[in-house]
């Protein structure tokens, strides 16, 4: 029986574990944050038991994946990046809307983001770049120039239509030029240019952007009002540069703002949000009775983890963010007994994209950044976000399962960096 047991699950049993763990916390939160979509539905079940079949199609894949050799991984990297070029710019010539943001394409009534794919791909890519110009004193000079090329590419194609996504993949590839060994010299150079276009770009978003604020009622246009209107059509090829604008306001804003008279109407994610932390009283309401599930708009997906902390208090919120953490530094063991730079900077990739994006979240329920998009993975509802992150687990136990622990060499090397045996 602990044969067949073993024949399934194989792998590192602790990223199983650590698997199982969301996905469980994932269905019970999802069937207690969707009491909107059961409502308009009317079905009660029905959102969770969608959620739960998503899973499991995850699920599948992940075994598939699991079960692949890592060589044909980097088989599987030029078709996903053109795969992924492709898509990209499907979606930014005639991708579907959704809350102003045209991330969507649809393919035999199947939705799902191009971003998700080209994420991962961009990872494999990055990873085989680094491998491959290893040397005994680490990456070679024109490792971080390829580097750069690839993915930037890339996060330009993702950028204009979502930025937070963008904005984490570049710190993804960062942090794995610096697990791969790219000198600290360039990438200390690469970080101050960065910083600067960061804020060039900050500044052409506060100029171009404008706040997305309703006139009053019966207020007539002056001829300040017409010229912003007009300006406005300036920046319409940057139509996300009005919602950033927005958002980045809300958030630098520190005037506090008495309860009775913040607007809940207007900024519900946030209000709402702030709520349901607050009425946990440290020990939480218990699974499923959570009040701000029924006002909190999604609830279900991007603000999960603030009805995690109404329902489970102080404990159950950082148990989540622990299994994160577990999930990263295991991956580092993992990684560290592989022979080869290629596996090694491969999972470790895809778990700073899964952790990267999670604290992210995380952040972002909590206040401590501004209102994005991002979904918690593995635990937040969604559609193909959910399976391609189970293949990102698959990949890592696939990895996990032929890593042989040989002391001296590059990765061991590599990995000192940031793990310490």
């Amino acid at each position: 029986m602990n044969k067949k047991t073993g024949n399934i699950f194989k792998g590192d049993k602790v990223i199983w574990m650590v698997f199982f763990f969301l996905c469980i916390i994932s269905v019970v939160e999802v069937f207690s944050a969707s009491s909107s979509l059961s409502y308009k539905g009317g079905n009660y079940w029905g959102p969770v038991i969608k959620h739960a079949g998503l899973l499991f199609v995850g699920w599948f894949f992940m075994m598939v994946v699991a079960n692949v050799s890592c060589r044909f991984f980097k088989i599987a990297t030029t078709p996903l990046l053109i795969i992924s070029f492709l898509m990209l710019a499907w979606v930014l010539v005639a991708g579907q809307a959704t809350n102003d943001a045209s991330r969507w394409v649809s393919i035999m009534g199947i939705a799902f983001q191009p971003s998700e794919i080209a994420k991962g791909s961009v990872v494999l890519a990055t990873a085989q770049i680094l491998s491959a110009m290893q040397t005994e004193t680490g990456a070679s000079p024109g490792a971080m120039k390829r580097v750069i090329l690839l993915s930037g590419f890339f996060i330009v194609l993702i950028l204009f239509e979502n930025f937070s996504t963008a904005f984490l993949l570049g710190v993804v590839v960062f942090l794995m030029m610096f697990v791969g060994r790219v000198p600290f010299k360039q990438l200390g150079k690469l970080l101050g240019v960065l910083t600067v276009m960061a804020l060039g770009f900050l500044a052409l978003i506060m100029v171009a952007g404008n706040d997305e604020q309703p006139l009053p009622d019966k207020q007539l246009l002056t001829e300040q009002t017409v010229e912003k209107k007009e300006t406005s059509k300036i920046s319409k090829i940057f139509h996300r540069f009005d919602t950033w604008k927005g958002r980045i306001h809300k958030f630098m804003n520190n005037e506090e703002v008495p309860p009775e008279k913040f607007d809940l109407d207007k900024d519900s994610q946030i209000g709402h949000s702030k709520i349901a932390i607050a009425s946990s009283n440290v020990i939480g309401k218990g699974p499923g009775n959570s009040v701000e599930r029924d006002f909190l708009p999604q609830a279900f997906s991007d603000f999960i983890y603030a009805i995690i902390i109404e329902e489970m208090g102080i404990a159950g919120s950082v148990g989540v963010a622990m299994l994160y953490v577990i999930l990263l530094f295991r991956v580092g063991r993992i990684a560290h007994r592989c022979e080869n730079n290629f596996p090694a900077f491969l999972i470790m990739g895809l778990a700073f994209l899964l952790v990267s994006q999670a604290l992210f979240n995380m952040a972002v329920a909590v206040g401590l950044a501004p209102v994005t998009g991002q979904p918690l993975p593995l635990i937040s509802k969604g559609g193909t976000s959910s399976i391609i992150n189970c293949v990102y687990i698959g990949a890592i136990l696939s990895v996990s399962r032929s890593a042989i622990k040989k002391e001296g060499t590059i990765v061991t090397k590599g990995m000192s960096r940031i793990l310490a045996d």
